[in-house]
């Protein structure tokens, strides 16, 4: 049984638990700021908006290093859009999918480097527009955002069954993570110390 969720109530939801994990982490961001993740946390919860996302008529599967040579090539607008996208896919990705970037020949300190370093480009590009604040603050707090996203993923996870769980539980046990920690005691599969419950 599939349900309709509508674009609205996936804002909402994404509002409701970043909000949770920023407090709980104590990361401190702007409203703006927010409201620029819960958007992007909705735009990707769709796979193919990830991974297949048109730019200027061609598939955007580029390495975050070609895509960051492009951006400089390209006239301020153009190089805006690229570096936004950059640092978005780099942050998503780094929070999202940090498991499976341990394996990669880059590793998640690579996508936190290099989103971190287009929103500030997309930052210093704009610094008149309404958003440069924002920009500024997603490049200063990349890796507590990154964190952040981390913590949702795991939620997400654990709340889809066991197999999730388990996936959750293995990338605790190889890093050790406070964070994970905590997801898996919230589902009351560890104690706080981190012991499997009887």
């Amino acid at each position: 049984m599939s349900e309709l969720v509508t674009s609205s109530s996936l804002k909402e939801f994404f509002k409701s638990i970043l909000e949770e994990v920023i407090r709980r982490q104590r990361v401190v961001i702007a409203e703006l700021t927010e409201f620029y993740l819960v958007n992007l946390l909705a735009d990707f919860a769709t796979t193919d908006k990830l991974f297949s996302q048109e730019q200027e008529g061609r598939k955007d599967h580029e390495p975050l290093a070609v895509l960051y040579h492009q951006a400089l090539l390209q006239e301020r607008e153009a190089r805006i859009r690229t570096l936004r996208r950059l640092g978005d896919v780099s942050l998503y990705k780094a929070g999202f999918f940090a498991g499976s970037l341990q394996a990669s020949a880059v590793g998640a300190d690579y996508y936190i480097q290099m989103g971190g370093t287009a929103y500030g480009h997309v930052a210093d590009l704009s610094p008149a527009a309404g958003f440069a604040d924002v920009y500024r603050e997603l490049c200063a707090k990349f890796r507590a955002l990154v964190e952040v996203l981390e913590e949702i993923a795991a939620r997400g996870m654990v709340q889809g069954g066991p197999s999730g769980t388990l996936k959750v539980y293995e990338s605790w046990a190889r890093t050790g993570s406070n964070k994970l920690e905590r997801v898996l005691v919230d589902a009351g599969m560890l104690t706080p110390k981190g012991h499997m419950p009887n």
